[in-house]
C-alpha cells in the first residue's frame, strides 16, 4: 500500500488561516497589529522570490509587513544600523534578515544583533539556548513546521524513535530539541556518521534535512515510518531544465513508508506560515499578551 501523502500545501493553508484569525482577535481587542520587517541585501533570485512570498502571506494574514532591500555592497555598519532602528521601533515585532548574506557581511554578528524577542528566525543564541534548555523560545521556522507536519499524522510522538540527518542551526539541531520536548527518543545523524543506513532502519520518524539529493533510498526505510524530507534540490533533466527533489528517493519512499512530504509541495509551504505564527507570539509577548492559540 502507497505511502498517505502528506499535503503541506493544505496543512499551511489552515495555519495561516488561524493565525489570521488571532490576528483579527488581537488587533479587536487590544489595538495590537503585529509587524515583521524583513532585510534582504543584494538580488538572489531565490531570496527574493522567497522575500516576495513572505510579504504577500503577512500581509494576507493582517499583519504589517515592512521590506528593506539593500545594495549587495551594504557595509557591516549601514546593516547593523538597521537592525538597530528595527530594534527600537515599536511598530515591528518580527526581524528576519534573509540569508545567505553576501560575501564580506559577518552573518553571526548580524543575527547576535537582533533584538531575541523579535528574531522570528529562532537564530538569536538566547533563543537557541532557551531551546536548548527546554524553556519558552521562538524556535527556526521550518523545525516547527517539520513537527506540526508530524503530528498531522501522529497526535502524540512521546516514545517514537526519531532520527534527524543533518545538523545545522537552521534545520537539524533545533529540529532535535524540538522533538526532546516531544517526548522522541532522537538519534542525530550527519555526514561522519557510520552506518546511516542502519540508523535511518530503526526510525519511527525519518527527517531529511542533508542537502543531498535522493541521498536516503527507500530500502533503508522501516515499513511504515513517517518521513518529512527538508531537503530542496534542483537535478537537471534531459531537456536542459531543472526539476525539484528532496533528500528522499520520493518513488522508492512512497513504496515503504507510511506517511512522506512531497518536494515540492511539503515542508516549504510550512516554513512561511510558521514565521507568521512566530511573529504573532513575538508581538502578544513584547506587548504582554497570554500566548496567542497557533
Amino acid at each position: 500500500m502507497a505511502a498517505k501523502i502528506i499535503d503541506g500545501k493544505v496543512i499551511a493553508a489552515e495555519l495561516r488561516a488561524r493565525v489570521a484569525d488571532e490576528v483579527a482577535r488581537v488587533k479587536r481587542e487590544h489595538n495590537l497589529v503585529p509587524g515583521l520587517a524583513v532585510v534582504l541585501v543584494g538580488s538572489d533570485p531565490a531570496s527574493e522570490v522567497y522575500v516576495r512570498s513572505k510579504h504577500t502571506q503577512t500581509q494576507a494574514a493582517g499583519m504589517a509587513s515592512f521590506e528593506h532591500k539593500l545594495p549587495a555592497d551594504v557595509s557591516q555598519a549601514d546593516l547593523l544600523a538597521l537592525v538597530a532602528k528595527l530594534n527600537r521601533d515599536t511598530t515591528v515585532h518580527g526581524i528576519l534578515v534573509q540569508l545567505p548574506l553576501p560575501k564580506g557581511l559577518n552573518t553571526e554578528a548580524v543575527v547576535n544583533a537582533i533584538d531575541p524577542a523579535k528574531d522570528v528566525d529562532g537564530l538569536h543564541p538566547n533563543n537557541a539556548g532557551r531551546l536548548a534548555g527546554g524553556f519558552e523560545a521562538l524556535s527556526p521556522c521550518t523545525p516547527l513546521g517539520c513537527i506540526i507536519l508530524t503530528k498531522s499524522v501522529h497526535a502524540s510522538l512521546e516514545g517514537m524513535n526519531a532520527i534527524v540527518i543533518g545538523r545545522s542551526n537552521l534545520v537539524g539541531r533545533p529540529l532535535v530539541q524540538l522533538l526532546l520536548n516531544e517526548n522522541a527518543t532522537v538519534t542525530i545523524a550527519h555526514s561522519r556518521s557510520r552506518d546511516l543506513q542502519g540508523l535511518v532502519k530503526r526510525a519511527d520518524l525519518v527527517y531529511a534535512a542533508v542537502g543531498k539529493s535522493e541521498m536516503v533510498r527507500g530500502d533503508w526505510l522501516k515499513p511504515g515510518a513517517t518521513v518529512i524530507d527538508v531537503g530542496i534540490n534542483r537535478i537537471p533533466k534531459d531537456d536542459g531544465k531543472t526539476r525539484l527533489v528532496g533528500d528522499v528517493a520520493y518513488q522508492e519512499a512512497l513504496a515503504v513508508a507510511g506517511a512522506i512530504t512531497p518536494v515540492p509541495g511539503g515542508v516549504g509551504q510550512m516554513t512561511v506560515a510558521c514565521l507568521l505564527v512566530n511573529t504573532l507570539r513575538a508581538a502578544c509577548a513584547i506587548a504582554g499578551l497570554p500566548k496567542p492559540a497557533v
